[in-house]
């Protein structure tokens, strides 16, 4: 297998259980499958949702604040849970992470957006797997439902994929990829293995999220899936519930959505 630099994005949906919790099964899979491929030769960069979530099941409150700066805070204590808890992943199978949190600002600052490129190849060329996250405990943009920038940091992942020049893009999603109907509507909806061109009957097929601890859904995953493969890279949407789900895409299986870059 040709030896790639691969950007995974995972879901607040996927880490978390319905109550808030982290899925420590499925973090550990996945650690260990992003862990594989880094021994591999592969480049491996992971965009990581759920610091809210698993901020409000670590502080115990009954439900996900409302107030901005209480989101903050939460985001704040989430995001060292959620740290925690992928060094402790990876380490055990031999793996250093690095953690970068991003605002839209880091983005949209040319000298900002080069330190940040800079910071991302010092920790891959030093064999290192950076996990990426929105910072929720400083933007506004992203807790703030009507200003999103982001959407479940789907369209943050397809930027740290061009950013970093990935080949691939892989979403992994609470639902196994695009359907030519709603599956949680029509048991008899089929999904779509493969997408040439994200045109306006594409776009039509997209609803919104499917779960009430994620911000993302469909729509922000055509987003990112637009621009991913209009700058040249590959991007797939499967189910996160099995990591290795990953190892497929890589394979050539057929598995999930698979999203085709434009040519260059």
């Amino acid at each position: 297998m040709e030896k790639q630099r691969i950007v995974v994005k995972v879901g607040t949906s996927t880490l978390t259980g319905e109550n808030g919790a982290l899925m420590l099964r499925t973090i550990d899979k996945l650690a260990q499958v992003l862990s594989a491929l880094h021994n591999e030769g592969h480049q491996v960069i992971l965009v990581s949702s759920g610091a809210i979530a698993v901020g409000v099941n670590k502080m115990r409150l009954p439900k996900k604040p409302t107030d901005v700066c209480m989101k903050q805070a939460v985001a704040a204590v989430g995001q060292c849970e959620l740290m925690h808890i992928y060094d402790k992943c990876f380490g055990e199978y031999g793996n250093i992470v690095g953690q970068i949190l991003l605002t839209a600002d880091d983005i949209a600052v040319k000298a900002k957006r080069r330190n940040i490129t800079n910071t991302f190849e010092a920790l891959l060329e030093n064999g290192m797997i950076p996990v990426v996250n929105e910072n929720d405990s400083i933007s506004h943009a992203e807790i703030e439902s009507d200003k999103k920038v982001f959407g479940d940091n789907d369209m943050l992942s397809a930027i740290v994929a061009k950013l970093t020049e990935a080949d691939r893009l892989i979403i992994l999603s609470d639902i196994e990829g695009l359907y030519d109907s709603n599956p949680h509507i029509n048991p008899d909806a089929t999904l779509i293995h493969r997408v040439d061109d994200i045109n306006d009957e594409i776009r039509g097929l997209a609803t919104g999220t499917s779960s009430n601890r994620g911000t993302g859904g469909m729509v922000t995953k055509l987003e990112a899936a637009e621009y991913a493969t209009m700058h040249g890279i590959d991007m797939h949407i499967a189910h996160g519930i099995d990591p290795q789900n990953i190892y497929r895409i890589l394979e050539g299986e057929e598995c999930g959505t698979h999203f085709v870059k434009r040519a260059q």
